[in-house]
């Protein structure tokens, strides 16, 4: 709720970045948590009670500096040396930038060539190899589909029949599917209310679909890798070869993997259509979280 509302402050004034100190508990899973950040939001929150009574303002100032690095997009192995040096850097570029208040292509073109850094860093911090892992439901299916067309003889034939670039496109057109199931369904896509704050949505709505579209390509690469262990097994030579009616060599086991694991992240599509908006938002959104216990003991 925190972070819904500094974001909707931010982009009612049009800021870059916002940290927010709060006086009230912050927990995750029941254990203390001094502060979290959102790079994909733009927003970080500090616990001021979990820093404790005893040097807070210098407590604050490191939480709230290291904070600022995530948003940014910094390396933790960057946070002594050149850290300073780098913040001042990023904050001038992003304070250089002028707003443009329309949604073109030619302005999404714009804000993405100018904080291409700062994209990556964003889609970075919100690990996008572990979106699938969080969506039980949608993996479930996945597997549950691909498990059933390495079994089903049609199939068999039908990868047979088809060209490569039939398969490449089916693979395609499975991998968008799933990521507009995710970023629609769940209500992912940001619409700003404020013509000034274009550049965040912008970045925002681009840095989300890196994420999902990167998941998803992780999802589908893994389900690929899995049909090539598991369809020799499953579908031995012999069978395969008498049910298609000519030998049969490696590139007919690749293209039955290849349209299995398509046909799997399609099942995987109609599983994220089951998971709850909330499920989705913790699977794509990744939150950089410090432990009460950690900073109160350092």
């Amino acid at each position: 709720m925190l972070v819904g509302a500094a974001r909707e402050r931010l982009l009612a004034e049009s800021w870059d970045l916002i940290v927010c100190l709060t006086d009230l508990p912050l927990t995750v899973r029941r254990r203390p948590v001094v502060a979290h950040a959102s790079p994909l939001h733009g927003v970080a929150v500090v616990c001021l009670p979990a820093l404790g009574a005893v040097g807070l303002r210098r407590r604050a100032r490191d939480v709230v500096v290291g904070l600022v690095r995530t948003l940014l997009g910094e390396a933790e192995d960057h946070a002594h040396s050149s850290s300073e040096a780098a913040l001042r850097r990023r904050a001038r570029e992003l304070g250089g930038q002028q707003e443009a208040g329309d949604g073109s292509v030619m302005f999404t073109a714009r804000v993405l060539s100018g904080n291409v850094r700062l994209l990556v860093g964003m889609i970075r911090a919100n690990q996008p190899w572990r979106l699938a892992m969080g969506l039980s439901k949608a993996l479930t299916a996945a597997l549950a589909a691909g498990v059933l067309t390495l079994v089903t003889s049609d199939i068999w034939q039908l990868g047979d029949a088809l060209s490569w670039t039939r398969l490449a496109a089916i693979g395609v057109g499975a991998v968008t599917a799933i990521t507009a199931a995710l970023i629609l369904g769940a209500g992912l896509w940001e619409r700003g209310s404020n013509p000034a704050g274009g550049k965040h949505v912008t970045l925002f709505n681009l840095a989300t679909t890196g994420t999902v579209v990167l998941g998803v390509l992780f999802l589908y690469t893994a389900l690929l890798l899995l049909a090539l262990l598991t369809t020799p097994l499953l579908v031995p030579a012999p069978l395969l070869e008498e049910n298609l009616g000519h030998a049969v060599r490696v590139g007919d086991y690749l293209k039955l993997a290849l349209l299995a694991s398509a046909l799997a992240t399609l099942g995987g599509a109609l599983g994220a259509g089951l998971e709850s908006d909330e499920t989705v938002r913790a699977a794509a959104y990744t939150y950089r979280q410090e432990p009460g216990e950690v900073l109160r003991n350092g």
